[in-house]
C-alpha cells in the first residue's frame, strides 16, 4: 500500500523535474562546487539514492536540527544527513513582521535563483519568505536565509563547513533536474508529547495547521503538495480541473486519494491516544514562544531604532505572559556605519556638555572668589574700626581712643615730676 501511496505522493508533490537551463547553471560559482564527502555519497548509494536525486529539508527549532532528505529509486524520501543548527534568532513561533528577528516557520520553496554562492555569509540560499500563506496573512520580511558564518538575525545559520554540504545537496539536485525543493520549518518535532506540552500556547492553532503537513510527510515520506486558501495551508488536496487555490479566497471542493485518507485516519487515531496520554503525564516545561503580533511589533520597533544607530538595550525586548515587557538594562549600539555615526554625534554632544559645565563652573568659581575677596576686605575694615575704638595702655597709662601717644607720654612725664616733688616736700615737713 505504501509503495502505491508513495507513487501517488510523487504526483501530488509537484516538485517539477526538468533539465537545468543556462541561467540556473550560471547561478553556481566554482567556489560553490565543493563535492559532498565520500562517506555521505556511500550512505546515499546504500539507501538507493543517486547524487543528483531530489532533496527536501526539514528544520526543527527546539531540537536545533536541520535535516536533508533525498529521494530513493522508489520515489520515497529517506534521511541522509542531519546538522546541528549553529544559531537561529527569536523564539519558537512564526515570523510576523519585518524586524521581529523571528526565524520563519512553515512550508517554503527554494529555486536555483535563490542560491547565492557569493554570500557575505560564506554560502546561502533564500528560503522564500514570505510565501503565499505569509502574504495572505499580512506577514512581512525579506532575505530570510539558510547561510554560513554562524550569525543570525532571523535566519537559520550554520557553520561554513555545514553550509558547504547543505548547499551541495541543493546544487546536485538542481543539476539532476529538480526545479525546486521544499523546506519544512517547524517549532519542534510535532509528536504527540510535544504538541501536548504546547497545547496552551498562543501559537498552538498555527502549529496544528503545520502538523497536518508534517503528518502527511511522516505517512508518505514524500514532500506534500502545499496550497493556500482561506488564509490557511492545505496539503495534498486536488482541486477540480480548471480550479485554482486562492490564498485569500474560499477553498475549492477538493479530493484526496482514498489510500492517503485511510492512512491519515489511522495515523490520527494513534496520535490522539498518545496525545491524551501525554497530557496526563509529566513533560518538560515549554520553551519561550513569541506572543503574537504585539510582541513582534515591539521587537520590530527595537530593530528599527537599532538599525538607525540609536542606543538601545543590548538584547531585544521580550513580552511576558502577563503582557508586561522586559528589557535588559545594558545599553549599546549596533557596530555599523550608522551606529558609529550616532556614537560620534553623541560623543561630540557629551564633549560640548562637559565643556559648558566646565565654563559655568569657572564662572561660578570666579564669582565665589570675588565675593570672598569682598567679604575679606569688609572684615579687615571692620576689624580696624573695632581696634580703633579700644583704649590702649602705654607704659602703664591708659590712652583714650583718639588721643596721640606722644601727648600721653608727655602728660605722664609731667605727672611723674609733680609727684616726686610733692613727696619730697612732704618728707621735709613731716607730712
Amino acid at each position: 500500500m505504501f509503495a502505491k501511496l508513495a507513487r501517488t505522493g510523487v504526483l501530488i508533490a509537484a516538485i517539477g523535474v526538468a533539465g537545468c537551463n543556462d541561467s540556473s547553471m550560471k547561478d553556481f560559482a566554482p567556489e560553490a562546487n565543493k563535492p559532498l564527502p565520500d562517506k555521505i555519497l556511500a550512505d546515499m548509494r546504500a539507501k538507493g539514492m543517486v547524487r543528483t536525486s531530489s532533496v527536501m529539508a526539514r528544520i526543527f527549532k527546539e531540537e536545533g536540527k536541520l535535516e536533508i532528505w533525498k529521494a530513493k529509486t522508489n520515489g520515497r524520501y529517506d534521511l541522509v544527513a542531519s546538522y546541528d543548527i549553529c544559531k537561529w534568532s527569536g523564539k519558537l513561533g512564526p515570523k510576523y513582521t519585518e524586524g521581529d528577528r523571528q526565524a520563519p516557520e512553515g512550508f517554503y520553496t527554494v529555486r536555483p535563483s535563490q542560491m547565492n554562492p557569493r554570500s557575505n555569509y560564506h554560502l546561502s540560499f533564500n528560503i522564500g519568505f514570505p510565501n503565499a500563506y505569509d502574504r495572505a496573512n499580512g506577514r512581512t520580511g525579506a532575505n530570510l536565509m539558510v547561510h554560513g558564518a554562524c550569525s543570525s538575525s532571523g535566519c537559520y545559520s550554520m557553520t561554513d563547513a555545514q553550509i558547504e554540504q547543505i548547499y551541495a545537496f541543493g546544487r546536485d539536485a538542481f543539476q539532476g533536474g529538480q526545479t525546486e525543493f521544499q523546506i519544512q520549518a517547524f517549532p519542534f518535532r510535532m509528536t504527540a508529547a510535544n504538541m501536548a506540552r504546547y497545547r496552551n500556547d498562543p501559537n498552538y492553532e498555527f502549529w496544528k495547521m503545520l502538523k497536518v503537513g508534517y503528518d502527511n510527510f511522516e505517512i508518505t515520506k514524500v514532500p506534500p503538495k502545499v496550497d493556500v486558501c482561506e488564509k490557511r495551508y492545505v496539503f495534498n488536496q486536488v482541486a477540480p480541473e480548471g480550479t485554482t487555490f486562492n490564498p485569500t479566497g474560499p477553498c475549492p471542493e477538493t479530493t484526496q486519494p482514498d489510500s492517503l485518507k485511510t492512512a491519515y485516519a489511522n495515523y490520527e487515531k494513534s496520535y490522539d491516544a498518545a496525545f491524551n496520554s501525554a497530557v496526563k503525564s509529566s513533560t518538560p516545561a515549554p520553551k519561550p514562544t513569541i506572543a503574537g503580533i504585539k510582541e513582534a511589533s515591539i521587537v520590530s520597533d527595537w530593530s528599527k531604532r537599532r538599525a538607525r544607530g540609536e542606543r538601545v538595550p543590548i538584547d531585544p525586548p521580550s513580552m511576558n505572559s502577563d503582557g508586561s515587557v522586559t528589557e535588559t538594562t545594558r545599553m549599546g549600539r549596533i557596530d555599523s556605519p550608522l551606529g558609529r555615526k550616532m556614537a560620534a554625534i553623541d560623543a561630540e554632544k557629551e564633549a560640548k556638555r562637559k565643556a559648558e559645565e566646565q565654563r559655568l563652573a569657572a564662572i561660578e568659581a570666579a564669582k565665589a572668589a570675588k565675593e570672598a575677596a569682598k567679604a575679606q576686605a569688609l572684615a579687615e575694615k571692620e576689624a580696624a574700626k573695632q581696634a580703633a575704638q579700644q583704649p590702649v595702655v602705654t607704659a602703664g597709662v591708659e590712652v583714650a581712643p583718639g588721643q596721640p601717644a606722644a601727648e600721653t607720654q608727655a602728660a605722664s612725664a609731667d605727672e611723674g615730676t609733680v609727684s616726686k616733688l610733692k613727696k619730697k616736700l612732704l618728707g621735709m615737713f613731716g607730712g
